[in-house]
């Protein structure tokens, strides 16, 4: 899972930075908005990846795990546009130290926020969250009759 999962991200990435590159690069569109761009785009492509292929989780509700998806997604535009951004500006300002346009800077900081978003945020909780026990409503009513009826397996009779 972890390969197809990798394989996906990878594919998400190059569409992502493609878009975001091409975008700032020669239509000139200012790189937070490319980024978010991008990262849209790479993220829809991420998520029919994992649902049909990386996780296969055809028997899951596809709504529960667009929902999930969507969640930790927001997070995860958040983190690369604020990543970028901040890494970009903070290059920018360097300028005594090392010698960077602000493409290069652009880029580079792009690379260094997806590589942290993707390993730290991204696969751990697609794991733990998204794709895993989609049929949260079920999930939830076996919970609560735990809690009503202890840690006994009920049956029809006890009940």
């Amino acid at each position: 899972m972890f390969m197809r999962a990798q394989l996906s991200a990878q594919i998400a990435t190059v569409t992502d930075f493609l878009l975001s590159i091409l975008l700032n690069q020669f239509f000139g569109m200012y790189y937070v908005y490319a980024t978010l761009i991008g990262s849209v785009t790479g993220g829809l492509v991420n998520c029919i990846i994992n649902y049909k292929w990386t996780f296969r989780t055809d028997d899951c509700s596809p709504a529960n795990v667009l929902f999930k998806y969507i969640l930790v997604w927001i997070g995860s535009i958040g983190l690369n546009l604020w990543g970028t951004y901040l890494l970009t500006e903070f290059l920018l300002m360097q300028s005594g130290f090392i010698q960077l346009n602000s493409s290069t800077a652009f880029i580079l900081s792009k690379v260094i926020a997806a590589i942290m978003v993707a390993v730290l945020w991204n696969y751990n909780l697609h794991r733990t969250f998204v794709f895993k026990n989609a049929h949260i409503n079920r999930l939830l009513k076996n919970k609560i009759k735990r809690i009503k009826y202890g840690n006994k397996k009920t049956s029809k009779k006890d009940a």
